[in-house]
C-alpha cells in the first residue's frame, strides 16, 4: 500500500496547523469581523475541520466547552472562548488529523465515507481551503491593526 501521497498531505496538513498557531497567537480576539469576534471565527474554523477533515458521520462528538450555535458564524455567543482554551482545542484537532493521517494510504483516499459526496481526498482539500479562508481574514485583522503582516511558514 502506497503513502506517497499521503506523506505529502500529512506535511501541508502539518504546515497548516503550525501557520493556525501561529495566526492565533498574533490576532486580536476581541475584533470584530463581519459582526462577529475572531474567537468565533478561529473556533469555526477549527470546529469544521474537526468535524469534515474526516468524515462528518464519524464526528464523535463535541467539545466539552461547546455550546449550541458556538461554532456559527451567523448567531452571537455569550459566551467567549480564551487564547488558552482556542490553543488547547487546536492541539487536539490537530492531533486528532495527523494519527488520522497516519492511518491513511493513497488508495484509501479515494474511499467515499459513508454518507459523504466526496472521497477522503476530496473532504482534505475542502477543509484546506476553508481552513485557510478563515486564516487568511483573521490575519487580515492583524494586518489592518498592526500594519504588519503575520509570519507563516511555507513548505521549504
Amino acid at each position: 500500500m502506497s503513502k506517497e501521497l499521503v506523506a505529502n498531505i500529512k506535511k501541508q496538513t502539518e504546515v497548516m496547523f503550525v501557520n493556525a498557531g501561529i495566526m492565533l497567537k498574533t490576532c486580536n480576539l476581541d475584533f470584530v469581523l463581519c459582526d462577529m469576534p475572531v474567537w468565533k471565527h478561529v473556533y469555526h474554523m477549527l470546529h469544521s475541520c474537526e468535524q469534515w477533515f474526516i468524515s462528518p458521520l464519524e464526528y464523535e462528538k463535541e467539545p466539552d466547552f461547546h455550546e449550541p450555535n458556538l461554532n456559527s458564524l451567523d448567531i452571537p455567543s455569550e459566551k467567549a472562548l480564551s487564547r488558552g482554551l482556542l490553543s488547547d482545542y487546536l492541539e487536539t484537532v490537530r492531533t486528532k488529523i495527523i494519527c488520522y493521517l497516519e492511518t491513511m494510504t493513497d488508495e484509501k483516499l479515494y474511499e467515499i465515507p459513508k454518507g459523504c459526496a466526496s472521497n477522503r481526498l476530496g473532504l482534505i482539500l475542502s477543509q484546506y481551503r476553508h481552513f485557510y479562508a478563515h486564516l487568511g481574514n483573521i490575519n487580515a485583522t492583524t494586518i489592518m491593526e498592526t500594519n504588519e503582516w503575520p509570519r507563516v511558514v511555507g513548505t521549504s
